[in-house]
């Protein structure tokens, strides 16, 4: 199905209308993986300073990980996931703290 336009001469010209679908982009899924070294109160800081989250959400990731060894902290696209993976894990080294957090796919 097309639409007709008249040039500036009177011809007729035809343009044809293609659907165009954007895909939505893969999302990733962020784990902090609980150990036995970093201090509860720094993995809830950097959940709230680097993820965003709520003290309450950054109180309930922690919790889930310290007593079942991993939680997730979010989905993400891949670049963001690797920005926030990156700044946590550079915040944790500063500190001396083993905190690791990866990345696997949704």
């Amino acid at each position: 199905m097309g639409d007709a336009t008249r040039t500036p001469g009177g011809d007729e010209q035809v343009i044809e209308r293609t659907d165009q679908r954007v895909t939505p982009p893969d999302m990733y899924k962020v784990l902090v993986l609980n150990d036995h070294y970093t201090p509860r109160e720094f993995v809830v800081e950097v959940l709230m300073q680097i993820f965003r989250k709520s003290s309450e959400d950054a109180e309930q990731i922690m919790m889930t990980a310290h007593r079942g060894g991993k939680a997730t902290v979010g989905l993400y696209t891949y670049d963001i996931a690797h920005t926030k993976v990156s700044l946590a894990r550079k915040a944790a080294k500063t500190y001396g703290y083993p905190l690791k957090f990866v990345i696997e796919g949704a």
